[in-house]
């Protein structure tokens, strides 16, 4: 880019599509040798990264081109429903009860962020229309929520609490998803965006920790952290 070869929108593609790439990658190659039956996750994680790609590119030419992260959970259904992601936590059969408890906990704390920022932070619901804010949260529903969900909670939460215990499992399995979140270029650096991101997705950690621990299932987890995002999006700065 510095000798003007590539645009500045590559790093941005690049950035990405490694980012999400290494973490869901790495969900999918942790599940491979453990799932039944074993299988080689190689294909699979290739076809992710792709469809990262391709979303990534398509989101710099137009905002809407965000919709097109929606491919990678339709290519992660048939995995799932073929047992190669029950290490993750996705499970059959999947408790039902569990879900609508991770939706009440997602929108216990979507509302708190939507009436904090409102009151405090002088943020406001975004007025960009609809098209922009589906195509927002199709990034968290197609890249963020699976790689974020499939890493932190399903591979590294749930991996440490099994060797030794729910409080070291959820400890760094938090610390490693702030790290992530809080190096993200798209958070505001101000302080107090800085300050509640600490804060909720603390929580979000924590909650979607013992949801999997509780339920045995990563998707009352996934629900959480959707209806959470939801609200997270409806937010522009006043």
């Amino acid at each position: 880019m510095a000798g003007g070869w590539l645009p500045a929108a590559a790093l941005r593609v690049a950035a990405f599509t490694a980012g999400h790439g290494v973490l869901l990658g790495t969900a999918l190659g942790w599940a491979g040798p453990a799932s039944t039956p074993a299988w080689n996750p190689a294909g699979a994680t290739l076809v992710v990264v792709a469809l990262l790609a391709l979303a990534a590119t398509a989101t710099v030419f137009d905002p809407h081109g965000a919709l097109a992260y929606l491919a990678i959970p339709v290519w992660l259904l048939p995995l799932a429903a073929r047992g190669r992601l029950v290490p993750l936590g996705i499970v059959r059969p999947m408790p039902v009860a569990a879900v609508p408890i991770g939706l009440a906990i997602g929108a216990a704390l979507g509302g708190h962020l939507l009436l904090s920022a409102a009151l405090t932070m002088r943020y406001s619901v975004r007025q960009d229309g609809l098209g922009l804010y589906l195509a927002a949260l199709a990034y968290d529903v197609g890249a963020n929520i699976p790689s974020g969900e499939g890493f932190f909670r399903g591979t590294l939460f749930n991996r440490v609490q099994r060797l030794s215990s729910f409080a070291s499992g959820a400890t760094l399995a938090t610390a490693a998803c702030l790290a992530r979140y809080l190096i993200d270029p798209l958070l505001p650096r101000t302080v107090e965006a800085m300050i509640g991101a600490v804060v909720y997705l603390t929580l979000l950690s924590v909650a979607n920790a013992w949801l999997l621990w509780w339920s045995g299932s990563l998707v009352p987890a996934i629900a959480s952290a959707l209806v959470f995002f939801a609200a997270y999006r409806l937010l522009a700065a006043g």
